[in-house]
C-alpha cells in the first residue's frame, strides 16, 4: 500500500484559524502532511509584501502543529519545482486561487504530472491581510 503524500503550501503569517483550518482538513486527505512555508523573498515577490513574521519563525510555528509531519521552506516561484523536491501526490490550497489565472496554471502544470488539486474554503473573516491592516491601524493610532 503506498503513502499518500499532500502538500500544503503557504505563507502562513500571523497565523490564524483559516491556516489551521488548511492543515487540519488537509491532514485527512493523506497519510503524510508537509507544510511548504513560502520565504519571505517568494512572499515579497508574489505578494508585494514582506511577511511580519520571518520565515524562520513561521517555519517553526508550522511545524509545531499536529497536523503537520513535515514544514520545509518554499524558496522557488513554481510549485511544480517543490514537487520535483518532495514527490507528493495532493497539493491543497484556498479556494481563493480557484478559478484564477494562477489557479488554472496550477491545475495545469500538475495535471500534467498526475498531482490532485484540493481547494479548501478561503477564511474570509480572517486573513493575514486583515490581520496586518489592524496591526497597521492601531500602530497608527498609538503614534
Amino acid at each position: 500500500m503506498s503513502v499518500r503524500v499532500g502538500y500544503a503550501p503557504g505563507v502562513y503569517d500571523l497565523f490564524h484559524v483559516g491556516h489551521l483550518n488548511i492543515l487540519r482538513h488537509a491532514s485527512t486527505l493523506c497519510d503524510s502532511l508537509i507544510a511548504g512555508v513560502v520565504s519571505d523573498e517568494m512572499a515579497a515577490r508574489s505578494k508585494g509584501k514582506t511577511p511580519v513574521v520571518p520565515t524562520a519563525e513561521r517555519l517553526e510555528i508550522v511545524q509545531s502543529i499536529t497536523y503537520v509531519d513535515r514544514a520545509v521552506v518554499e524558496d522557488v516561484p513554481e510549485k511544480l519545482t517543490m514537487w520535483e523536491r518532495l514527490g507528493f501526490d495532493v497539493i491543497f490550497k484556498g479556494d481563493d486561487w480557484r478559478g484564477t489565472p494562477k489557479g488554472d496554471k496550477l491545475e495545469r502544470d500538475f495535471a500534467a504530472v498526475g498531482v490532485e488539486v484540493v481547494y479548501f474554503p478561503y477564511t474570509k473573516h480572517t486573513s493575514s491581510t486583515i490581520l496586518r491592516r489592524a496591526l497597521d491601524e492601531l500602530q497608527g493610532a498609538a503614534s
